[in-house]
Formats: structure tokens, sequence, C-alpha cells
């Protein structure tokens, strides 16, 4: 994952963030976020992530991860099969849409949905990614205390990069999670 910006701009993006009560999901489909796009040479954007964060990934000639192993950051397991792999959306979907997604174009939601230049997509276990699920940080934390700074980092971020609101539940985690940085 790209790394996100140091923990003053952080902060400073963090009080820029609008704080506002949770949009409706009136209207919400995964769909209307097209994701795992084509990047070139037949891979999508899963397969881009799975090489990008993988260590000694090979792939076939349709792109796909055949070995290599992951680092799971949100807790701290190798995994040895891109099966056992997702890739998360830093700030999922859903949350997206909550804050300020449901006003944006086709266009813009598949740019958020395959955003390999910030810290938007990362590949985790497939357990801590669907324990997760569309949480905020208020509501969900990565078990690895160890990497809270880094995700409060990339949330925070990706919120603001994106013009996203944060509630104020959330603001208050992500204030309390970036303390945690050295």
């Amino acid at each position: 994952m790209p790394e996100p910006p140091s923990v003053e701009v952080v902060r400073t993006e963090l009080a820029d963030l609008t704080i506002e009560a949770p949009h409706s999901m009136n209207g919400y489909s995964r769909a209307k976020f097209p994701h795992w796009s084509q990047q070139g040479n037949s891979c999508d954007t899963r397969e881009v992530v799975l090489k990008r964060d993988g260590e000694n990934v090979t792939q076939d000639a349709q792109c796909r991860a055949v070995s290599g192993s992951w680092r799971s950051l949100y807790d701290d397991r190798t995994l040895t099969a891109a099966s056992q792999v997702d890739i998360d959306h830093m700030v999922p979907l859903a949350n997206a849409w909550r804050s300020g997604a449901d006003d944006w174009t086709t266009d813009r939601r598949k740019q958020f949905a395959n955003d390999l230049a910030h810290s938007q997509l990362i590949a985790v276990s497939a357990g801590s990614n669907r324990s997760k699920g569309d949480q905020s940080p208020d509501q969900w934390t990565p078990p690895s205390h160890g990497y809270w700074c880094t995700y409060a980092r990339a949330w925070t971020d990706v919120k603001h990069i994106y013009q996203l609101s944060v509630t104020q539940p959330e603001a208050d985690r992500l204030a309390s999670m970036l303390d945690t940085c050295p």
C-alpha cells in the first residue's frame, strides 16, 4: 500500500474533514462502485494489489497470483495462497456512500474503488477484512495495535482526498489512534 502522509499532515487533514451524521443507505449497491478494473496486461486491480503487497509473487499468463506470500498487517498473519487474501478498501464502499459518495458520479466511484495511487487498497487476511465489513474506526480497529497509526493515517488521508465526511465518534477514534504514532 502506498505510504500515507505523516501524522502531522494527517492531523491537519482530520481537522479539515466535515463532521456530520451518516448519509442514508438508500440507493446503495456495491455495483455503483465498479471495482477490479482492468489495469493492463490482463491484470485487474485485485491482481495488481496482490503483486504489489506480496513477496515473491508469481503470476500466470492471465495475471492471477499462483504463488507467493502476503503479510496481513491488520492481524499479523502470513498468508501463503492468494485465495486467503482479500483486497480491503481502507474506507469501505458503503462507508464512503454514507460519507458523501452517494452524490458522486459512477466514474468517481470507480476511481475510488480502484485507487492504486493512495492508501485505499491493501491486501489483508480474508478473516480480518470480513470482520471489518463496512465499519468505521470507532466500530472496528485492526487487531494488531501496532498497525493503528498507519491505519488511522491511511483512513484519514483517503477521507480527505475524496472529501468524505466523518462522524464525531469516528473523528474522536481517529485522533486517539493517531496518538499511538511515534
